[in-house]
């Protein structure tokens, strides 16, 4: 699909919005550059993704964090690394033109090409209304972060694409995600993804359990409508904006 960069950007024209960036400003940093063994599978970079095509601002497949999120990060990957475990990371530092694609994409209600798989129970109409995608995103601020644990030993990137499974199957038929299990997949537009939900296999619950309890150890609070977003209590830009495109490593 083309992007209709003009229309997208326009719609980020807020109050708040930095919206003419297109450099990273200071104080940001690719997470690589503070711990490389951190996994990254930026899902908005590429397909595999509840829109189902690369969403607008992601020029690179990387996390770009604020410095202090990602220190934070490197603090709990270094917790978990004792226990033979790694992070995962899905998605970062996020464009405010990523966000109002997104909200372009949630008002075209004759595209359900990926409803099967992330939100197989829900009505596209009411993602918004349900909490799960917003006009304003505290990604956007540079310090919430997408994340879930790994084995360390495992094979990086994991074989196999998303899918034929719904977000809310069980973990075999899913797709490998190469995490451990946390009762769904990343991005389920479901009450299942709720980070107290009932009707989630205890082992699921468990590793859950751990990520917000690391993740908490390090200053991060959780969403209780998804397991795995979590924001930084003491970001260091709470009421900013930012619309730059995610540059790759490397570059500023």
């Amino acid at each position: 699909m083309v992007m209709r960069w003009p229309t997208v950007l326009a719609a980020v024209l807020i109050s708040g919005t930095a919206s003419a960036q297109t450099a990273m400003p200071s104080g940001f940093v690719h997470l690589a550059e503070v711990n490389a063994s951190i996994r990254q599978d930026i899902r908005y970079a590429g397909s595999r993704n509840f829109v189902g095509r690369p969403i607008a601002g992601y020029r690179a497949a990387e996390c770009v964090l604020t410095r202090e999120a990602a220190q934070a990060l490197d603090r709990v990957q270094k917790s978990l690394a004792a226990r033979g475990l790694t992070l995962v990371v899905w998605d970062c530092y996020r464009p405010a033109s990523a966000v109002a694609d997104f909200m372009a994409w949630s008002r075209d209600l004759s595209d359900q090409r990926q409803r099967a798989i992330f939100y197989p129970a829900v009505e596209k109409r009411t993602l918004t209304s349900d909490g799960y995608l917003s006009a304003r995103s505290t990604h956007s601020r540079g310090s919430t972060v997408d994340l879930g644990i790994a084995p360390a030993s495992g094979g990086w990137p994991p074989s196999g694409s998303l899918g034929p499974g719904a977000c809310t199957a069980p973990a075999a038929q899913r797709g490998n995600e190469g995490t451990l299990d946390f009762g769904t997949a990343y991005d389920c537009f479901d009450p299942l993804s709720h980070g107290a939900a009932r009707g989630v296999a205890r082992e699921a619950q468990a590793n859950r359990r751990m990520l917000a309890l690391a993740m908490a150890a390090q200053g991060f609070r959780a969403y209780a409508k998804e397991w795995w977003h979590f924001q930084l209590r003491n970001e260091p830009f709470p009421t900013q904006t930012f619309d730059f495109p995610i540059p790759p490593r490397g570059m500023r």
